[in-house]
């Protein structure tokens, strides 16, 4: 059962609002970024993208929005973020936890992420935000890691599903 913003039991609010538009089409519509889904001690995510590039940059934006709120974000700095792995699942958690070190060490938090240059093993992209200021971005739940528990990559459908450990 994927959470929602009235779940009563979701320990802090939940910010999986449909704020992707595709275009192309004759009419415009909105499909989810990403979704967090109930998990027992930490927080599982889905995130979704037209490409396997885009569905890691809405992890990396579905992340941030666990952590702060990311609407507050303004995007003031960029910083480019290189990433490499022996394989397209360890690379996804690189990413993920390089951007948490990169938050914890440098206070930066990011809301736009464009990947650059993607392959099973490399990612390089511009991660577009600013420095954290708990009074304006807030404190939701901190999140220690990305981990390789039930963690899947699937470029067909390009979903990725991984756990943060809290």
């Amino acid at each position: 059962m994927a959470a929602s913003q009235s779940d009563a039991r979701a320990p802090f609010a939940l910010d999986n609002r449909a704020d992707i538009v595709l275009t192309g089409t004759r009419e415009s519509h909105q499909v989810k970024r990403f979704e967090l889904l109930e998990h027992t001690a930490d927080v599982a995510m889905v995130a979704y993208g037209k490409s396997l590039p885009e569905a890691f940059a809405n992890a990396a934006y579905g992340m941030f929005s666990i952590i702060v709120d990311v609407d507050t974000i303004r995007e003031v700095e960029s910083q480019m973020v290189t990433v490499k792995a022996d394989d397209v699942e360890m690379l996804l958690v690189e990413w993920l936890n390089q951007l948490l070190f990169t938050f914890e060490v440098n206070r930066l938090v990011f809301k736009r992420f464009d990947v650059r240059e993607f392959s099973d093993l490399n990612l390089v992209a511009t991660c577009y935000g600013e420095k954290y200021d708990r009074e304006r971005h807030g404190s939701k739940l901190g999140i220690k890691a990305a981990t390789y528990h039930m963690l899947k990559v699937d470029p067909k459908t390009n979903q990725v599903r991984v756990i943060f450990d809290v």
